[in-house]
């Protein structure tokens, strides 16, 4: 039978705003923390982002539930002086406090480390930045595209020669720093478990991207040459490249040498085993554009489910590139719980899980993010406010009033 939620107990205040860093929170919940997203009286931007045009448009708020799933959300206007009370409340109930404010801001509005550790000692502080805490780049504002991707050297590296960098997908690289401030979390509970005390952990957008690209960028610390960059039609092996079946499908081809005559015979080109044009390294080398022909109009004359049959038969390494709507019906995601169904969120009835799993131990059933304020009365309560103190907050604006806020 599967074990108690790891993390059933588990305090988590999340301050943050956007992806990488309410992504973190969202991990914490998989595992049976209590997150409470406190948010502004407007909500967090990232509630209305399913309408941006630089992302798929859709009626329902499916990022904010992706970035929001199984959290509780009180709203509180931090530059009204009567939040302090509350945010101190909130501060000695948790075990976890994620915050990705810049700094400037977060220092008016009594978010630094310094103040709310002397709430409590034992609390672990999560920060993230754009580009690290310190240096001449320090206060930069820094989404994934800009510091992650475009800064850390790989928007310059995934690409073909001659061509501009291109845009990514957004959200990648905050999904990828959301594992790396999540582990950084995890890290400190597990030394508050051997000291007692509590820890200020960090990253950055910066930081998760170089990581990312490290085995490039470290190339350059030792100052190795750099290779050509890709180019399709003038590989540097024909036989690890991209190609097109006929049906249209793109398809990467990575094809060892121990399984060069295994996957030349499946092809039907044994010959090419044996022609003159390849049949040293210096000639392959420089034939590598007339091989790459051959493949293109090879791989072009069936559809792509002959080659995922021939390619299945020798056990070589391929990848289909699919797009979203092909993903999302791949059968291997539903029966390894990378997607797992979503409650509550009206037509959007799945989502996307946490990409690890712990065996013996289930996760949390994923349920909605939760619609601005929605918790704030029974938050307050559980941290001791009574009925006349909750009005006093709402007089005092430092909680909104009842439907003043957005759905």
């Amino acid at each position: 039978m599967p074990n108690d939620n790891i993390f059933s107990g588990l305090k988590v205040l999340d301050f943050s705003t956007y992806v990488a860093a309410p992504g973190a929170a969202v991990v914490l919940g998989d595992f049976g923390a209590d997150v409470i997203k406190v948010e502004p009286p407007q909500g967090d931007a990232w509630r209305y982002s399913h309408k941006l045009p630089v992302l798929p448009h859709s009626e329902e708020a499916y990022p904010w539930h992706l970035a929001n799933r199984n959290k509780r959300s009180l709203t509180l206007d931090l530059k009204s002086p009567s939040a302090q009370s509350v945010v101190q409340e909130l501060v000695k109930w948790a075990d976890v406090f994620i915050v990705n404010t810049p700094h400037a801001a977060r220092k008016k509005l009594g978010l630094e480390y310094e103040t709310v550790a002397a709430w409590n000692p034992r609390l672990i502080y999560a920060d993230l930045t754009g580009f690290g805490e310190k240096g001449p780049d320090a206060n930069l504002p820094g989404f994934d595209l800009t510091a992650y991707w475009a800064r850390s050297g790989l928007l310059s590296m995934t690409r073909d020669a001659g061509a501009p960098p291109t845009w990514p997908v957004s959200g990648s690289g905050d999904n990828a720093t959301a594992m790396g401030l999540y582990s950084a979390i995890v890290t400190a509970l597990y030394r508050r478990e051997r000291t007692g005390k509590g820890s200020y952990v960090t990253t950055s957008l910066l930081a998760e991207g170089v990581w990312s690209a490290s085995v490039s960028i470290q190339g350059a610390l030792a100052g190795a040459t750099f290779p050509p960059m890709h180019d399709r039609k003038h590989p540097a092996n024909a036989a690890m490249n991209v190609y097109q079946s006929a049906d249209g499908a793109w398809f990467v081809l990575v094809v060892t040498p121990d399984k060069l005559a295994a996957v030349a015979n499946a092809i039907g080109r044994a010959d090419l085993l044996t022609d003159s044009r390849f049949a040293d390294p210096a000639k392959m080398v420089a034939n590598m554009p007339t091989l790459t022909g051959i493949f293109d109009e090879l791989f072009a004359s069936k559809p792509m489910a002959h080659w995922h049959e021939v390619f299945g038969g020798v056990h070589v390494t391929f990848g289909e590139v699919r797009g979203p709507q092909e993903v999302i019906n791949d059968p291997q995601l539903a029966v390894n719980g990378i997607v797992v169904p979503l409650e509550g969120a009206g037509k959007l009835t799945s989502t996307i899980s946490s990409p690890f799993q712990v065996h013996g131990v289930d996760k949390v059933p994923a349920r909605r993010g939760p619609d601005l304020g929605e918790h704030t009365d029974e938050i307050l309560r559980d941290l001791g406010f009574d009925a006349k103190g909750i009005e006093d907050l709402r007089a005092s604006g430092a909680v909104p009033k009842v439907n003043e806020h957005a759905a």
